[in-house]
């Protein structure tokens, strides 16, 4: 009698240029501690957003999935649910797939609560939330829930965003924490970093970087090297990698 094939199940990352991942040596290593020799987690490169379609159509295995750049806001439109936190924040890094549903979950803003507050101090009531994209949404929504006031910086600003050339010594100096949702700095181009008047930093300044490969960025090095507090997105990823499992497997 032939033995049949262990029916995979399926779980993955959708983005763009993600090669570099870290969710997938991340679940590979849980999915052994774990036993779960049918699991697997892959990298679906899709060039453009409407491939997403064919991908989680072709495939009735695949049961959720974790969304990157730049597709954490375009992803909405294809989504049969969205949780309430998500659609608050408007933008989604996790998808449960059930029964041909799909529902849409924001992972980052636990992930990224959860490893900043080790950090705070009582004069952190401020911050700059550099990057307007997907993950500064989750950013922000974190703010507000733990009360710091926050402006946005942006190479093209909207009409209550900062540019970066605004980064005076008085704004700096009035939000000290410097939170880093651009990829500026990722591997291998880690010379790069955002264009803020660095001289200004303190030893009373946080400075967050999302970005975890480097460890430590151009971004962080220069925060280190005026005794201001650092911390990289390592932690950040994994506590919102747990909390994606936790909704994969949940009823």
């Amino acid at each position: 009698m032939e033995k049949t094939e262990k029916r995979r199940v399926r779980f993955g990352l959708i983005g763009r240029n993600i090669s570099y991942s870290f969710s997938r040596g991340y679940f590979a290593k849980k999915f052994r501690t774990l036993g779960l020799d049918d699991h697997s987690y892959e990298n679906f490169d899709l060039p453009e957003i409407g491939d997403f379609e064919s991908l989680v159509g072709s495939d009735k295995n695949i049961k959720g999935l974790n969304v990157t750049i730049p597709y954490k806001e375009d992803i909405l439109p294809f989504l049969t649910e969205i949780d309430a936190q998500a659609k608050q924040i408007g933008a989604v890094n996790t998808i449960k797939i059930n029964g041909g549903g799909l529902k849409g979950f924001n992972t980052d803003a636990h992930g990224f609560q959860k490893s900043l507050e080790p950090f705070l101090k009582k004069n952190h009531r401020s911050a700059l939330i550099l990057g307007t994209g997907g993950a500064s949404k989750a950013v922000a929504y974190v703010f507000d829930e733990l009360g710091i006031a926050y402006k946005r910086v942006s190479r093209k600003p909207k009409a209550d965003q900062l540019k970066y050339h605004d980064l005076t010594e008085k704004i700096m100096g009035e939000h000290l924490i410097l939170v880093n949702c651009t990829p500026l700095g990722t591997h291998p181009n880690v010379l790069e970093k955002p264009g803020i008047p660095y001289h200004f930093i303190t030893t009373d300044h946080l400075l967050f970087d999302l970005i975890y490969n480097p460890e430590k960025t151009a971004f962080m090095k220069e925060g280190e090297a005026r005794g201001a507090a650092i911390c990289n997105g390592y932690r950040m990823l994994e506590l919102q990698a747990e909390k994606a499992w936790e909704i994969w497997t949940g009823e």
